[in-house]
């Protein structure tokens, strides 16, 4: 274990204490927003990033650890583990390193080189071998191999004989942890993969096309060229290879593994040197780096798209407050449902603006009526089929009214997904897929990140290649994404769902089901503590969840703030000495300002946690989210024919991938921002200046209608 904190702490660049702190904490049961929130004294400050880093790793290595001592086990009952080999398995940090040490001890399955032995011709490999580090005179290969002659094991000819000592050879030259090691790293830093569509398929007819002859270095290629290639190969489109300089590699195998100066011997062993790349190392080599490409492609697909649901999760909430929401459409209708500032379910009613002019103005009157009747202060507008037209609609009906409430085009993605969920069912059983979609759009202005933890994050539509990538990541880094910005925003004890409690620090999916029942039996909650009452909800997942609820208007102010109930007492003791009231929060963070903070440092409580108790008694209850914003779509501009080249536009970032970023500019089709044409310096990154759900101007470079393309540009126009 003292090992394992040694590595950690040298790999992460952190000090073995701080390693052994968050370790310690893990084991204890504690989450990472709690660990990095509340127990900052601890783990000298560790962010979320390098708690996840550290519990990551950790696991890493404990499973090398496990498997280097199943390794050694094996390598000993076979009699054959020497002290330096076990030295050198012991000081693996890779598992690859690992497995190629193995590999010569491995069981195998019956091959050449067995069968070589079968039939007796080690002694022959053994002799021949032995040659090979002398300097002598070349000597008759053939002579020798006639004493292995043995027609009953099949050992007919002098060919068969050396053929089977070649193979033997072959497969212990193979099985060289250094030479292995050696050529991963010369392929990885020097190879090539190239690619080709197929000849059955003409110019201009698939997808792939910048890959017909397509060729990026192996350690310099971008993860989505790697992902187009493995699935444009496994779609049968295009041919995809690993190339490298294979006389470089001969000639350092020969170098490293020849030692006669014998004419017949060089020839026999250069023959068995390549034998055994191309039929032995090469196919698992290849398969291997082209593995770990494909799960560094991976890493940073995932990584993106983690970063793309935080922008998108973290979005400016429009407020709670009464909202119609809109699912468009033209022939089937627009369905229009009304929630209260809660977000509860008001009503319902379909309406036809798009059919005829009688229809259209019965779907205004019907609007109005919504709009009045429920005090309406937000319009949340699908972005799908019809948007553009009901938008124009509802622009029209709001003018003629007095207090006209504020319309915003929300992105839909997914919210078909949900209305059909067993979170949608059990929540509206009674009503249609559809208003449940409607809901789910009004909902998502209101609140996305309280209405998105309820879709699967890959329906949400900001990923790239996701159903490519290692699912199992996939999964658990979106759920740690899911996770981290719950916990950043805080959670409305006495409003949130049971799927956004569930993301709460400690809140399994069975207690966040006990605490809405309790809510329901009982009413809301008036202070923290009340939830110690809720059924199976004991002093850990308390202590884990407390400082991440919020209770807004209840009997004691702390409550609806991110200071832990564990530190009330501290606060209370500077609130008495300042002499200002607790529900004064604000007043007793102005006089805390101007007072020594050190003087209030216990052993649990240090100035780091201080430093957040002020801060959040300066602005207590507030939400750390952007102020809201939202795109105005030009008017005149609703299709892909109404777009002009040199056109500046308003728009919204719908997805940031590793090649650019995808902006929504009204017209039902999102156009790409390619990284050349995201600035006018160079951009390594396109989260860098782009994120999702951010506003944006753009130009339009180009229009390709019948590919429904559209080029964009975030360059400013000088």
């Amino acid at each position: 274990m003292a090992n394992l904190i040694q590595i950690l702490a040298q790999e992460l660049s952190l000090k073995p204490a701080q390693v052994q702190s968050a370790l310690d904490l893990f084991a204890e049961g504690a989450t990472v927003p709690f660990i990095a929130r509340y127990r900052k004294e601890r783990t000298g400050e560790l962010d979320e990033l390098q708690l996840r880093q550290i519990a990551e790793r950790h696991v890493y290595l404990t499973e090398l650890e496990g498997r280097k001592a199943m390794i050694l086990e094996a390598v000993e009952q076979q009699g054959k583990l020497t002290d330096a080999l076990k030295a050198k398995i012991s000081a693996c940090t890779q598992k690859a390193e690992v497995e190629d040490l193995y590999l010569p001890f491995r069981p195998k399955r019956r091959t050449r080189a067995t069968q070589a032995r079968e039939k007796g011709l080690e002694p022959l490999s053994q002799w021949i071998a032995s040659f090979n580090q002398a300097k002598g005179a070349d000597l008759s290969l053939d002579s020798e191999a006639q004493r292995y002659l043995n027609a009953e094991l099949g050992v007919k000819t002098v060919a068969d004989a050396l053929q089977g000592a070649a193979d033997i050879l072959a497969e212990g030259l193979a099985e060289k942890a250094h030479l292995r090691a050696a050529i991963r790293a010369e392929i990885v830093n020097a190879g090539v993969f190239r690619s080709r569509v197929k000849s059955k398929y003409p110019e201009g007819t698939t997808k792939y096309e910048m890959y017909r002859n397509f060729q990026a270095l192996v350690q310099r290629i971008a993860p989505h060229n790697l992902l187009a290639l493995y699935r444009g190969e496994a779609e049968g489109i295009l041919s995809v290879e690993l190339e490298f300089d294979l006389d470089r590699i001969l000639g350092f195998l020969e170098a490293q593994e020849i030692r006669t100066r014998a004419p017949h011997l060089r020839a026999f062993y250069q023959d068995l040197v390549a034998d055994a790349f191309q039929r032995l190392i090469k196919p698992s080599l290849l398969t291997e780096i082209r593995a770990q490409c494909k799960a560094k492609a991976d890493r940073a697909s995932i990584d993106t798209f983690a970063a793309n649901l935080r922008e998108l999760l973290l979005a400016s909430p429009a407020g709670m407050k009464p909202t119609l929401g809109v699912d468009p459409g033209f022939r089937t209708g627009c369905k229009v449902v009304a929630l209260d500032q809660t977000g509860q379910f008001l009503a319902y009613e379909a309406i036809f603006p798009h059919q005829s002019a009688g229809q259209r103005a019965q779907a205004a009157q019907s609007l109005k009526r919504l709009i009045q009747r429920y005090h309406i202060e937000l319009i949340a507008i699908g972005n799908g089929t019809a948007s553009r037209e009901t938008d124009a609609f509802v622009a029209e009906v709001i003018k003629t009214l007095e207090s006209a409430p504020i319309k915003v085009m929300v992105n839909e993605s997914g919210a078909s997904i949900y209305s059909a969920s067993e979170v949608a069912i059990a929540e509206f059983p009674h009503l249609d897929i559809t208003v449940r979609g409607a809901i789910s759009i009004a909902r998502r202005l209101q609140d996305p990140l309280a209405e998105l933890v309820k879709i699967d994050p890959k329906s949400i539509g900001v990923g790239q290649y996701q159903h490519d990538v290692d699912q199992k990541l996939l999964k658990q880094k979106l759920a740690e994404t899911v996770e981290s910005c719950v916990n950043y925003v805080g959670v409305d004890l006495n409003t949130a769902s049971k799927e956004l409690l569930t993301f709460v620090s400690g809140i399994t999916p069975a207690l966040a089901n006990n605490i809405v029942s309790y809510r329901n039996q009982n009413g809301v909650f008036r202070d923290r503590k009340a939830l110690l009452k809720v059924p199976k909800l004991g002093a850990k997942a308390f202590e884990q969840a407390a400082g991440f609820l919020r209770i807004r208007n209840g009997q004691y102010p702390l409550d609806n703030t991110a200071v832990h109930p564990e530190s009330y007492g501290v606060v209370a003791a500077i609130a008495q000495d300042l002499h200002v009231s607790l529900t004064q929060p604000t007043t007793l963070a102005a006089r805390l300002k101007q007072t020594n903070l050190k003087r209030y440092i216990t052993d649990t409580v240090g100035e780091p946690t201080l430093r957040d108790i002020l801060l959040e008694l300066e602005k207590p209850g507030r939400d750390p989210r952007a102020q809201f914003r939202t795109a105005t779509f030009k008017a005149e501009v609703t299709k892909l024919t109404d777009l002009k080249p040199g056109m500046r536009l308003e728009g919204i970032v719908t997805n940031v991938t590793n090649f650019g970023a995808f902006v929504d500019i009204g017209v039902h089709q999102d156009g790409l921002v390619h990284i050349s044409q995201m600035a006018n310096t160079f951009v390594s990154d396109p989260k860098d200046f782009a994120k999702a759900g951010q506003v944006v101007q753009v130009r339009v470079l180009e229009i390709n209608i019948a590919l429904k393309r559209i080029s964009l540009s975030l360059k400013p126009d000088h």
